[in-house]
């Protein structure tokens, strides 16, 4: 059974999910725009047997407290500070397995490199690391926003109601197995007050990812940590080829090429779960 808490960290009232019981393998779920651990409240019942399992709801995100953009710095890096200081207090530290999901993956790698000794493996699921995996998706950051400038069409368009559905449908290929209640919840959540502006902030602070590509990367490619990729081939955000890229850093990484989206554990589900248990099981398990 899953519990849901919450723990004061880093001045804030931070949201979590936990599963599982104490003393089993540790997995750490991160996920990503514009879900919350929502999005893992079918995963961790399936997994809970093995694992004893956590998921964070960012500040901005989900029903972790969401301050003042103006007073409050929406960034990655402040992202991770506050999932780093909800671990310590409530006593979730390594060794532990990661699963990074879209914006799990940067704050996930700022985690690694904050406590290498804590993360002894992970699992990449549409959380990029490489130019050639950001779709065309990404050019209005890239040439508006990012660049300082007003002329290519609004970035707030990512959060308007027709974009959060259609980021749960892209390149899934039944969506009647996509329940409404993703979209509709998150939806709900940035209908609050400076919930836009908190996202928006974080889009614009994505560059520092980019600039942190390569040496993630190096460290990939240094450290060998054990790696699961499960990748949705249709996501919106990111291509098939980020996926593919990670084995030029980890050849002995298992990749899985679903045939999903973004968010494919709505309809992956049973598929995903496999995967991991038989992936701790060969790969991991001392």
């Amino acid at each position: 059974m899953t519990s849901f808490r919450t723990v004061s960290a880093g001045g804030l009232e931070v949201f979590y999910r936990e599963a599982g019981k104490p003393g089993a393998p540790k997995l750490l779920l991160l996920g990503g725009f514009p879900a919350s651990s929502h999005q893992f409240r079918n995963l961790m019942p399936a997994l809970a047997g093995r694992f004893h399992l956590l998921a964070i709801d960012y500040p901005g995100s989900g029903n972790t407290e969401l301050p003042d953009p103006d007073g409050w710095e929406y960034t990655f890096d402040h992202l991770a500070e506050i999932v780093d200081e909800t671990l310590l207090a409530i006593d979730f530290t390594g060794p532990m397995g990661l699963y990074m999901q879209a914006h799990g993956g940067p704050v996930g790698n700022r985690l690694i490199s904050l406590h290498p000794d804590w993360f002894r493996w992970q699992i990449i699921q549409n959380a990029n690391l490489y130019e050639e995996g950001l779709t065309e998706l990404w050019d209005g950051l890239r040439n508006g926003l990012w660049a300082g400038r007003s002329t290519e069409p609004p970035v707030d368009v990512l959060l308007e109601p027709e974009t959060v559905r259609a980021i749960y449908l892209t390149g899934h290929p039944d969506p009647a197995k996509i329940s409404p209640d993703n979209w509709n919840l998150d939806l709900h959540f940035l209908a609050r007050p400076d919930a836009r502006k908190a996202q928006l902030e974080l889009f614009s602070d994505y560059r520092t990812n980019l600039a942190r590509y390569p040496a993630w990367q190096a460290r990939l490619r240094r450290d060998q940590l054990r790696t699961l990729i499960l990748w949705g081939q249709g996501d919106i955000f990111f291509t098939p080829a980020g996926g593919e890229a990670y084995l030029r850093e980890l050849p002995d990484a298992k990749l899985v090429r679903l045939d999903s989206g973004h968010f494919a554990l709505e309809d992956c589900l049973e598929q995903i779960a496999d995967e991991i248990r038989t992936f701790y099981d060969e790969s991991v398990k001392p």
